[in-house]
């Protein structure tokens, strides 16, 4: 179930993934993932239109280190501005070159991106040969469909790898549940039981039961921890049973580096977001929530922190 997963060469130690999530999967969150043992990290999704204009911002998110394997994703609807991106020196460091389209957001959906690809299969099948035409390893994420009347799962799965896709994700809910209701064990199935190239589970993985749940209902060849890892890095420690460090210890390791990279201002912000994940549910973290955002230094981040912690372990 747990073990190493060789995709086209490239050998990931093993198969417990850490998800693109926007807004958060930012080096030093990365990092931190891959020293608690997550096989494969994914950056943020990134604009290709964003690569192509130069836009800084967009150069920003693709920031790594020297950590191996790691993996990009990016998302567009121009097979030839994607094929570019592929191509580009930013994404040069990576190891795979991810495409979404899964996401489900209006905000990417209107222009034809993300998911909405799952609905113009020719446009996703040229998108995703350009991208192979660069020479990169090329995957695939995406959602089981559209809805619930449309779930297109296996079909799709089979067009990823006749275009020459070395991997696909499958995240087993339709575009419009977004993150809602538990993942469909049966379409992430059938997607396996589609293709022959390596199948990635993603949704609802939080805890080693249910790494075993869906690798025994679907035979996934690997593993996608998402939003458990933002409430709880130490989650691939549990599946990987693993040594298991401190959340003040994580947390301020992660400010700390987040603050060197990023600077003061967008340290104190992101991380007063990550401290709200790293407490819900704790003893009285309403309360905790109301000081924490109304923190303004990072030195303040890091001594409130330290009051949380040692008031919940």
């Amino acid at each position: 179930m747990i073990h190493a997963l060789d995709i086209a060469g490239m050998v990931c130690p093993n198969n417990v993934f850490l998800a693109p999530m926007a807004g958060y999967t930012n080096y030093p969150f990365r990092k931190m993932c891959m020293r608690l043992g997550a096989g494969l990290t994914f950056t943020e999704m990134v604009s290709a239109k964003g690569l192509h204009f130069g836009n800084e911002e967009t150069k920003t998110l693709l920031y790594c280190g020297q950590e191996r394997p790691k993996a990009a994703q990016i998302f567009g609807s121009d097979p030839e501005i994607m094929r570019e991106a592929c191509e580009s020196e930013a994404l040069a460091p990576f190891d795979l070159i991810d495409i979404n389209m899964g996401c489900p957001m209006p905000k990417v959906t209107r222009n034809g991106e993300g998911s909405a690809l799952m609905s113009d299969m020719p446009l996703a099948e040229k998108v995703i040969e350009a991208c192979v035409r660069s020479g990169k390893r090329i995957s695939v994420k995406f959602r089981t469909g559209p809805d619930e009347s449309k779930k297109v799962t296996a079909e799709f799965a089979k067009l990823c790898e006749g275009a020459g896709a070395c991997m696909i994700t499958v995240h087993g809910r339709t575009r419009d549940k977004i993150h809602a209701g538990p993942a469909d064990y049966g379409e992430i199935a059938a997607a396996k039981q589609a293709v022959g190239i390596p199948v990635v589970a993603n949704g609802g993985i939080w805890n080693p039961k249910d790494v075993k749940k869906m690798y025994e209902r679907t035979g996934a060849d690997a593993f996608m921890v998402a939003r458990a890892a933002l409430y709880r890095p130490q989650t691939f420690c549990d599946i990987l049973e693993g040594e298991e460090p401190s959340a003040l210890e994580l947390f301020l390791g992660q400010l700390r580096e987040t603050r060197e990279l990023y600077g003061e201002r967008f340290a104190c912000v992101h991380m007063r977001k990550m401290a709200a994940f790293y407490i819900k549910g704790r003893p009285g973290s309403n309360r905790w929530k109301r000081r924490l955002f109304e923190t303004e230094t990072t030195e303040a981040l890091e001594a409130l922190a330290e009051e949380i912690f040692r008031e919940n372990g």
